[in-house]
């Protein structure tokens, strides 16, 4: 079984460019064994339907660290097995824009997965929703906490590997680029 580095990212605006939280779930040898959180000031405005979908506004992120701060820390994490997220495209395209927006130089290609796109050849036929999935498997959810969120998207991974979907067959790679990438 391959490592995986399942994430959630929460953005403070529409713009998706930037993260206000992110959460982090580690799979090893087929269990959940090591899991992150923290917050991130973005460094931008925050759009009232954003705050009021994670609860997270410019009071929650006063003293956390900035993306690159961050980064500093959660680097070795992120670039230590495939990536899995729920929309997996999202949450990439927000962590590539970061990267982008701050200069900050990492691999210009990254394994992923995506369990939305799993879900869908997995367990046809019902919404796809993280919550839905995680009412249909009875896997606790706060959503649209990223610790919580990443959690979840570990759970469901181990759920589909568990009724035998080949790993393999949903391995993707992401563009990450360069910095000068748009």
């Amino acid at each position: 079984m391959y490592r995986y580095i399942a994430f959630d990212v929460e953005t403070p605006n529409r713009l998706n460019d930037r993260m206000s939280a992110i959460g982090i779930a580690v799979i090893e040898n087929g269990a959940i064994t090591q899991e992150f959180f923290s917050y991130v000031n973005p460094e931008a405005a925050f759009d009232p339907f954003n705050t009021q979908l994670t609860g997270i506004d410019q009071r929650t992120v006063a003293h956390a660290p900035t993306f690159p701060q961050l980064w500093a820390t959660i680097e070795p994490l992120m670039s230590s097995g495939i990536l899995a997220a729920h929309n997996a495209v999202f949450d990439l395209g927000v962590l590539k824009k970061c990267l982008r927006d701050y200069g900050i130089p990492w691999k210009s290609t990254a394994k992923y997965c995506c369990t939305v796109q799993m879900g869908r050849r997995l367990v046809p036929g019902i919404s796809h929703s993280l919550n839905v999935m995680c009412d249909h498997y009875g896997i606790a959810l706060d959503h649209h906490q990223a610790d919580s969120d990443s959690h979840a998207c570990a759970e469901l991974l181990l759920r589909y590997l568990a009724d035998g979907a080949n790993e393999g067959d949903f391995i993707r790679t992401y563009r990450m680029g360069s910095i000068s990438d748009v």
